[in-house]
């Protein structure tokens, strides 16, 4: 599905990026691949890992509809990874992550309607379920304009999906590069914001993998979730500093104790696969009438209970503290 494709992802100067344009030239011949990103420096050094003839840096931003038409033109594949992500920063400048995460998601699905792009997969968070904080609400925005995006192609070759997933392990901002530099610079304990806390735990090249299988899946219209195993915030601590204290600092603004990925209200709507949940779309799109209990790769889905809830702190599965410190040791965290 991969080769000989022009592979377009947005913020594709991250974490993400990285790992997925690693991910593709390892396995796959792209015709092109776009990284669109508003940081030079970021893009310079990224181009230092990168430089092969199919490597193609645009510098823009999702705000900009005319220059997010003009890097997708002949882009037959987007990954949407562009958003503003800090909670507290985005408490406190409302209106710019709207218009990054907002504004910015709408500019990239008509780019992708106008240039008739072949397959668009927006990366969303488990804060877009059932969100009480600014950045997961202009998620759920977000997803929502994605899905409804299907019904706007017309006769194009469109369509969108949305990957919801958590904590990514490692990534910048999370919580295991934050305590491994406070055990760095010599902490006397570590900060836990509530003793109770949990968080689904998925690796970059989880993610990655997840994103580039849900390609050969989709329909469109779909979210998708991978089932993870969650982990006890201060199972983490043990796995990291077993000799080292805690201590409670109380949870952010905007905080939430477990992350939800499939909230109750949707149980409805939610089919459960082998290795993931998909949430249908709850309105109907007048170019195809799939129940989507059976994928583009054959696999099928049953529903669930009235009442589902896919939570961390439900989740059947947590790693133990020997699981956590074996799987940061193979993630080299």
């Amino acid at each position: 599905m991969f080769d000989d494709k022009s592979i377009l992802i947005t913020g594709g100067t991250g974490s993400f990026g990285h790992r997925f344009v690693s991910t593709i030239l390892e396995r796959y011949k792209p015709r092109k691949l776009i990284i669109f990103s508003r940081d030079e420096v970021k893009q310079f050094e990224m181009q230092q890992l990168f430089d092969g003839p199919e490597m193609r840096y645009f510098i823009g931003d999702v705000r900009d509809r005319q220059r997010l038409i003009q890097a997708t033109r002949d882009a037959d594949i987007i990954i949407h990874a562009a958003a503003l992500k800090q909670i507290p920063a985005a408490e406190y400048n409302p209106t710019e992550c709207i218009k990054t995460n907002i504004t910015g998601a709408e500019n990239v699905i008509h780019a992708a309607i106008e240039n008739d792009v072949e397959r668009v997969i927006a990366l969303s968070t488990d804060k877009a379920a059932n969100p009480i904080n600014l950045y997961g609400a202009t998620k759920l925005a977000s997803d929502k304009l994605f899905v409804a995006a299907n019904n706007m192609v017309g006769k194009g070759r469109t369509i969108f999906s949305v990957v919801r997933y958590g904590n990514v392990v490692g990534s910048r901002g999370s919580v295991v590069p934050y305590f491994k530099k406070l055990l760095e610079e010599g902490a006397e304990a570590l900060p836990i914001t509530d003793d109770k806390m949990t968080r689904f735990w998925i690796t970059l090249e989880q993610g990655v993998d997840f994103v580039l299988t849900n390609f050969q899946r989709m329909y469109g219209g779909e979210i998708f979730v991978p089932k993870l195993p969650s982990v006890r915030i201060t199972d983490l601590a043990k796995a990291m500093a077993p000799d080292l204290p805690t201590k409670i600092v109380g949870i952010r603004p905007g905080e939430k104790l477990h992350e939800i990925m499939c909230p109750s209200d949707d149980s409805h709507l939610t089919l459960e696969f082998g290795d993931h949940y998909v949430i249908r779309p709850s309105i109907r799109f007048t170019r195809r009438n799939s129940n989507y209990t059976r994928n583009n790769l054959g696999e099928e889905g049953e529903p669930v209970a009235q009442g589902f809830e896919y939570n961390s702190g439900s989740n059947p599965h947590f790693l133990s503290v020997e699981e956590i410190r074996e799987f940061n040791n193979r993630e080299n965290l």
